[in-house]
């Protein structure tokens, strides 16, 4: 049987040096960093994938593990096994560069979480990370990544350095991309708890699944957490192995995020013609493309985001997204968890809290809107 590689999970990163407050990495030395990735797929080996990419310094990883996780920072200890890089134990990732492990022979299912654990003996400089997860990764002094747990580590609420696993599986699978913002990130959900909208949809599934390049705070049109959309696109979307679909959902942050430095949203005519961009790329590269309605987001309790000029803007873009006729489908995300009786709003027990963000109720209707039969995988 003919064989080949694709993702099976994916971790969209960001630099440590973006200018928003609440984003924060931070550097690493003599330590050890284990992290959970919960994968989308499965396969009979895997690689890891690993970046720089906003690095200012070389990043040595003088040892690095992958184990099926136990609970916590516990892994299980019979499927430990080193990585190798070109056949060496260590590697050293160039200033803006990526590695990808030589393939270990770890059969993995889809759901299984896995451990990675990276000893970093110098100096790294603030890491190259992923800000909300929604999962721990475990920081511990020296070199542990041989140990089968961690106890007393160090719980951090984000990723570093890791941008991916992929899988062997027969040739002829393909993927999805979730491709967007805090929503599919999952912000708002349990963490650890695997209820980002994109993990719920997995189960939907027949065959096939969907992996998240979702960012927190991300945006169509303008950088500012992350590289915008359009700018990310080719990286985090065509770049995927065995992508064949992707599914988007973008807009809140370029209507809210401006009004938290007092400045308007962006115009309908300008969400129109990223929006367009996207579906002619995706559809020149060969893949079909699935576009969300822009989610309810009033009463936002972050200061400016919520302005009357944004929410009309939302209501014209989301007409446009569902009568258009430029994407494959659309999932009508704002339709599944808006207040019937104040439609700008999220209805409250799909709210979590924050009156922006969907809780794990609201993760499971906006999955609930996606019509499997459009992601034919």
């Amino acid at each position: 049987m003919t064989t080949t590689w694709v993702a099976a999970f994916r971790s969209a990163v960001i630099s440590p040096y973006e200018r928003i407050s609440y984003v924060r990495s931070r550097a690493f030395a003599d330590q050890t960093v284990r992290q959970i990735l919960h994968l989308d797929g499965g396969g009979e080996a895997l690689r890891v994938r690993f970046s720089n990419r906003y690095g200012v310094r070389p990043l040595t990883v003088a040892a690095a593990r992958v184990a099926l996780r136990k609970s916590g920072s516990e892994i299980v200890a019979e499927t430990d096994t080193g990585l190798r890089f070109g056949g060496a134990a260590e590697t050293t990732i160039p200033v803006g560069g990526q590695v990808v492990s030589d393939p270990v022979g770890l059969a993995v299912g889809a759901g299984a979480d896995l451990a990675v654990s990276l000893y970093l003996p110098e100096e790294t400089g603030p890491a190259t990370f992923s800000h909300q997860p929604q999962e721990s990764a475990y920081v511990t002094r020296g070199d542990a990544v041989s140990d089968v747990a961690l106890p007393g580590a160090e719980e951090v609420a984000s990723r570093f350095y890791i941008t991916g696993v992929d899988v062997r599986v027969p040739e002829g699978a393909a993927v999805a991309v979730a491709f967007g913002d805090s929503w599919f990130d999952g912000v708002g959900t349990t963490p650890g708890a695997n209820r980002r909208s994109p993990n719920l949809l997995n189960r939907r599934l027949a065959r096939g699944w969907v992996v998240n390049q979702g960012i927190a705070g991300n945006r169509l049109l303008t950088d500012e957490i992350g590289e915008h959309a359009l700018a990310r696109f080719e990286r985090d979307v065509l770049q995927v192995p065995g992508v064949s679909h992707v599914l988007v959902h973008f807009g809140i942050n370029d209507l809210g995020l401006p009004g938290i430095a007092g400045l308007p949203p962006a115009t309908a005519d300008d969400l129109v013609a990223g929006f367009t961009e996207l579906a002619r790329r995706s559809h020149e590269a060969g893949l079909r493309i699935l576009a969300a309605t822009i989610g309810p987001f009033a009463g936002s309790i972050y200061p400016g985001v919520d302005t009357p000029e944004g929410q009309r803007t939302r209501r014209v873009v989301n007409e446009w997204i569902r009568t258009g006729g430029v994407f494959d489908a659309v999932f009508d995300v704002a339709a599944a968890v808006q207040d019937p009786d104040r439609p700008d709003f999220i209805r409250p027990d799909l709210d979590s809290g924050d009156h922006t963000h969907l809780n794990d109720a609201g993760a499971q209707a906006m999955a609930d809107s996606v019509d499997p039969a459009t992601v034919r995988l």
